[in-house]
């Protein structure tokens, strides 16, 4: 078993011909092809490292739930049954809890949540009405109440409901576990290093994984944003989940390489591809030493301009890893996520989590989002149908609909300030009336702090992202209200581009390198910089080092970016002469194609950097592909 993350340390002491964005470790093949016995299956990056192991086959049996008629004057003694399977079923879930608290507050809310819907007085309910008309034993009862909940979940368009499906899936199972006796197989029994493969895993199932053993998880079911992803990525293991497949053409013993950066699994290397990842890890780990001094460097061009790198989170674990990157700090904190696990909306909970990564970040300063809900990300029990969501009801239009919700959050995000310096980002905005209405809104949430007598900094700094064409036309306005600028280039791509990222049939056109997108960017950085505040970054592109020179060259402050681009990125930064990369932006900025700005980044790169991967900044085709009009 080898495993490593290029990730973590992006080759910067690698030659010119072994340099690579982070996760291109191994020059794999293209997914999808089939080379001999080797096959790529291609799924979704859930979280970051590259392990070669042996497949471990998890198909976790579903006994046959009985089904059978019951008399009416039986139907007492089966809901006690039920009542006792409940308490069995809270008892363990009470344990999986206390176990998940040294991880953090999100993986205990997990657990949280599955107490709250064992427990749930409505499922109760539902499960008492249909004893009582169906007459069937309550294994079966439970069995058909949970699998309607859950068949609804899935047929929600919101990606967040559809997921808790999964959760629904846990609990009745364990109540119903209950009721058949049945006693479990624990993933903790784990002897031999393995690369574990199942269709899904449960939250309950990752959390008694034996984490010594288990060297990384690969599920044809689930996304980056389920709560197995949250609990993977919180133990540090890759994984790849979304693969459909791999249950049907996998065999126990195989020969996997796991690609958790990249979302791919290759079946069967052949020899070639296992030198050439072996090669790629042990430059990784030659790399990391290198990167033990190169982190604490300034990310400072050959000429002297001075940058800031700085790291996106979703979760408060996140914080304390970062350090291992350099991170100068967090220049996006997803607050909603947070919200969206459930349970942990109240402003105490809320201040605890930004204090504790505020104390994590040791002094460095930490940029917070506002809840970016709506859309298609949904809070719990706030759920909307909207046929265009992307257009709809979310960000800022959300918050500023729900003024109360609204300033708790703030009043969080204030009172966590005397742990350490922290700034407040609005999502959103398209114009400088939603700006106004949000800092009023900060004003009043000041105001209830002094009145409560609850310390806070008086200067927590308010900026927006800048994302909507609207708010680029209007950046000048915009930079005489704002504290700072941050581009949100994956939402600011695809409303430019009038591009569905999520759309097969036009993600083609969702090109970061578009010279609409790059006329944005630079249009909003000398707003920026014409009212005297900083422009920063933090969409995909600023963790891509084949926009790097660009986005220099362009005059951007700040790069912010998941934390394991941070290497790679300051690689291409310290490799650089600010003045070239001027010139190489100036000629970009006065392309009229892509095929031309790819013409020149590729020209560019091949005299500075050779080798380096572009598909990050020029992806997908450069045509319709076949069936779209």
């Amino acid at each position: 078993m080898i495993a490593g993350s290029a990730a973590a340390c992006a080759n910067t002491g690698a030659s010119a011909a072994d340099r690579s964005r982070p996760g291109d470790h191994c020059n794999f093949p293209l997914p999808g092809i089939i080379l001999g016995r080797m096959k790529i299956l291609t799924g979704i990056a859930a979280a970051p490292g590259i392990v070669i192991g042996r497949a471990l086959l998890f198909r976790e049996d579903n006994p046959e739930v009985p089904r059978r008629k019951i008399k009416p004057g039986e139907t007492a003694g089966e809901l006690e049954r039920f009542v006792k399977a409940v308490k069995a079923a809270a008892e363990e879930l009470e344990g999986l809890r206390e176990t998940s608290r040294d991880m953090g507050r999100e993986q205990e809310a997990i657990f949280n949540a599955h107490l709250m819907m064992a427990e749930d007085p409505d499922f109760h309910y539902q499960i008492k009405a249909r004893l009582e008309s169906q007459y069937e034993n309550i294994e079966w009862i439970v069995r058909e109440v949970a699998r309607d909940l859950s068949r609804k979940l899935l047929r929600s368009p919101d990606a967040y409901l559809r997921e808790r499906a999964v959760d629904v899936a846990d609990v009745s199972r364990r109540i119903i576990d209950r009721l058949l006796g049945i006693t479990r197989f624990s993933l903790a029994g784990l002897r031999d290093d393995v690369i574990l493969a199942a269709h899904s895993l449960l939250p309950s199932d990752v959390l008694s994984l034996n984490r010594d053993h288990v060297k990384a998880l690969i599920t044809d079911a689930g996304s980056r944003t389920s709560h197995t992803a949250i609990l993977v990525r919180a133990f540090g293991i890759p994984s790849v989940a979304g693969l459909s497949t791999a249950m049907r053409e996998i065999t126990g013993g195989d020969t996997l390489i796991v690609d958790g950066e990249k979302g791919l699994v290759i079946l069967d290397p052949d020899g070639e591809t296992l030198r050439l990842c072996r090669e790629k890890l042990a430059v990784s780990r030659r790399g990391c030493e290198i990167f033990a001094v190169l982190k604490d460097m300034e990310s400072e061009t050959m000429d002297g301009r001075r940058v800031s790198l700085k790291a996106n989170i979703g979760i408060p674990e996140e914080a304390e890893e970062l350090h291992r990157y350099g991170a100068e700090g967090i220049g996006l904190y997803r607050s909603e996520f947070m919200l969206m696990i459930g349970g942990q909306g109240s402003e105490e909970q809320q201040r605890h989590a930004y204090s504790r990564v505020l104390r994590a970040m040791a002094g460095k300063p930490v940029t917070i989002r506002t809840i970016d809900v709506g859309g298609d990300k949904v809070m719990p029990g706030m759920e909307a149908a909207e046929e265009n969501p992307l257009l709809g009801w979310r960000g800022i239009r959300f918050s500023l609909a729900l003024p109360e919700l609204f300033k708790t959050q703030l009043r969080a995000i204030l009172r966590s300030s005397v742990s350490g310096p922290v700034r407040i980002m609005f999502p959103m905005i398209s114009g400088v009336e939603e700006l106004e209405a949000a800092l009023a809104l900060l004003e009043e949430a000041r105001e209830e702090c002094r009145r409560k007598g609850q310390s806070f900094a008086e200067d927590v700094q308010a900026g927006i992202m800048i994302e909507i064409p609207a708010a680029v036309m209007t950046a000048d306005v915009l930079a005489e209200k704002a504290a700072f600028f941050s581009i949100g280039t994956n939402d600011l791509i695809q409303y430019t581009l009038a591009a569905d990222r999520s759309n097969e049939k036009v993600n083609y056109l969702a090109r970061p390198a578009h010279p609409a997108v790059l006329r944005c960017i630079k249009q909003s950085i000398d707003a920026a910089h014409s009212r005297g505040i900083s422009a920063a970054m933090c969409g995909e592109l600023a963790g891509e080092p084949a926009a790097v020179s660009l986005l220099l060259g362009m005059g951007l402050d700040e790069f912010s970016m998941t934390a394991a681009s941070i290497p790679a990125v300051k690689h291409i930064i310290r490799g650089s002469r600010f003045d070239d990369c001027r010139v190489l932006a100036e000629a970009a900025l006065a392309a009229g194609s892509c095929g031309e700005v790819q013409s020149l980044v590729a020209g560019w790169y091949g005299e500075h950097f050779p080798g380096l991967d572009l598909t990050g900044l020029f992806p997908g085709v450069e045509r319709p592909p076949a069936g779209a009009d």
